[in-house]
């Protein structure tokens, strides 16, 4: 065990006002629940919210409600490189992934896949605005008009976005943000459903109306794990969690056995101010993101309307991305892998995609690093970051895409009529 600094890949630390009213909480939690419910509605400026215990639990009540409101429908089509969590919930949930390959610039859909990846099966299409950076629902929309077909937004990490003055996660159907650690504001763990859309609302309703609370037990253990992370997640201490393997801090986990349950008091408490706090935190990230993005030389994919939770890098080759990450790590500099497979690949989903091939998403989940952009990055460190990409001569991200485009030209044409993908 080394005691040295090392950066957290994300962070969003719990102040000591919003400890005061996590236990506070505690005993008043109808009042602390009604009030986040109000805050979160006039913010988001929707009709409906449903707080759950988790961004997994709150996604799975939104597609149970969904498959009550379309039967014959049981397909969710996601992005083929996305969190392993969605796919868990949606198997959770009963029903069944469908994948579309992904823009390597912008991780959405491939818009001239999108279409051809949709079918009379289709439940809901999933943007996912990953890493912070906005999907374009609207244009999902448009593809999913007059179908039957609902546009379900995983904003889990894009809390704070905005895309032409409406925010992330309100555009389609319905949202749903985490609370989870490293996301963009933190209450240890919990989901936020948001939806302007009655008919949802009242099937999501007629689920949430049967689930518990937490009990006294796991509302304390969920305080006491909150006030250790917010201690540790600090670079000066947080190479003690890092270096115990039994934590498993950045791995990506398949698993549906996850409780599904209302937010306690206590993580309603822990949220007070969260508004402000939010806004501070992304500031903070879209300040960092741009400076590292000019530093880098991809300042053209830059977007001011992404909460940028972190900055992706896609390397030039996936031996640059090691060796990258290799240094960074021995500096502590935060670098970080992200999911490392394409969905497709999740030995958990039994082999249902053998014989499909996503080559952009496979190509990202061997190229992909990411980049911190919390408040605990030290100009130092961001310079640090800097020269560490620089000596490997990491190329522009503008770069790489059209390196992409210019690999896989001939292999998949925009249309997405090529044999490497079979929509059913």
């Amino acid at each position: 065990m080394k005691i040295r600094r090392i950066i957290p890949p994300a962070a969003a630390p719990v102040d000591l006002k919003a400890l005061f009213y996590g236990v506070a909480g505690f005993f008043n939690e109808e009042e602390y629940l009604k009030r986040l419910e109000r805050e979160v509605r006039d913010y988001f400026n929707v009709k409906h919210v449903f707080l759950a215990s988790s961004g997994k639990a709150a996604l799975t009540v939104i597609l149970n409600a969904l498959k009550s409101l379309s039967p014959e429908r049981d397909e969710v089509l996601i992005p083929a490189y996305t969190c392993f969590s969605v796919p868990s919930a949606i198997k959770k949930a009963g029903l069944k992934v469908a994948l579309c390959d992904i823009d390597t610039k912008t991780f959405d859909f491939q818009q001239g896949l999108l279409k051809k990846a949709i079918n009379k099966k289709t439940l809901c299409v999933m943007p996912n605005h990953l890493f912070g950076i906005p999907s374009d629902v609207k244009g999902i929309i448009d593809v999913c008009k007059g179908k039957g077909i609902f546009v379900l937004e995983d904003a889990a990490q894009a809390m704070g976005g905005e895309v032409n003055r409406d925010k992330i996660g309100t555009i389609g159907d319905a949202g749903f943000f985490s609370l989870g650690r490293g996301k963009n504001i933190t209450c240890g763990s919990g989901g936020i459903i948001v939806t302007s859309s009655d008919r949802v609302a009242e099937a999501i309703n007629e689920i949430y109306s049967e689930l518990e609370y937490p009990n006294m037990m796991e509302q304390i253990k969920d305080l006491l794990q909150v006030i250790t992370m917010n201690i540790f997640i600090r670079p000066s201490l947080y190479w003690f969690p890092s270096s115990l393997p039994n934590l498993k801090l950045g791995e990506t986990i398949f698993y549906k056995d996850f409780p599904i349950k209302r937010l306690s008091g206590i993580k309603a408490g822990l949220l007070w101010e969260w508004q402000e706090r939010l806004e501070s935190l992304s500031k903070i990230r879209r300040e960092t993101a741009r400076f590292l993005s000019s530093c880098l030389s991809f300042h053209s994919t830059y977007n001011n309307s992404a909460s940028y939770l972190r900055l992706p890098f896609v390397a030039s080759s996936k031996e640059a991305r090691d060796k990258i990450y290799s240094d960074s790590h021995e500096k502590g500099l935060g670098v970080a892998l992200m999911y490392p497979t394409p969905i497709n690949e999740i030995k958990e989903l039994n082999g249902q995609f053998n014989g499909m091939a996503f080559p952009q998403a496979k190509m990202v989940s061997e190229r992909l690093l990411t980049i911190p952009t919390h408040q605990f990055l030290s100009e130092r460190d961001k310079e640090e970051i800097c020269r560490l990409f620089k000596i490997h001569g990491a190329i522009s991200a503008s770069d790489i895409q059209q390196k992409n485009v210019e690999d896989l030209s001939g292999k998949h044409p925009e249309s997405g009529e090529h044999e490497a993908y079979h929509y059913n």
